[in-house]
C-alpha cells in the first residue's frame, strides 16, 4: 500500500495538466472622425494596445480582429487572443469536423 501511495503522490507531482489561453475580447474606443481612415487606425491600434496591456494576464501569440463596427463616435471591435497553447487549440479547432457516428443514439420524440 505505501508503495501504490507513493507511485500516485509521484505521479501526482510530475504531471502537470496542459493549459491554453483563447479568448474573445470586446471592446470600444471613441473615434474623432468616422470618415478618417488616420483616426480609425489609431483607434484601433489604441483599443488593441488597451486589450493587450490591460484585459489579459498571459503572453499572446496571436491576435486577430474577428470584427470592427463604428458606431456613432465609437469604434467596436472584437479580438480573438491565445497565448501558443491556445493558437494550437484554435488551429486544431479551424479543420473540418469530424462528423463520423461516435455510438448509436436512439432518440424518441
Amino acid at each position: 500500500m505505501g508503495r501504490l501511495a507513493s507511485a500516485i503522490g509521484l505521479l501526482l507531482l510530475t504531471s502537470s495538466p496542459a493549459s491554453a489561453f483563447l479568448i474573445e475580447v470586446t471592446t470600444s474606443v471613441a473615434v474623432a472622425d468616422a470618415d478618417d481612415q488616420r483616426a480609425l487606425q489609431n483607434a484601433l491600434t489604441e483599443a488593441v494596445d488597451g486589450v493587450l496591456q490591460d484585459a489579459i494576464a498571459f503572453k499572446p501569440t496571436l491576435v486577430v480582429l474577428t470584427h470592427a463596427a463604428v458606431v456613432g463616435a465609437r469604434l467596436y471591435i472584437r479580438l480573438l487572443v491565445a497565448d501558443s497553447e491556445g493558437e494550437r487549440t484554435f488551429e486544431e479547432m479551424q479543420g473540418p469536423p469530424d462528423l463520423s457516428p461516435r455510438e448509436n443514439v436512439e432518440l424518441k420524440l
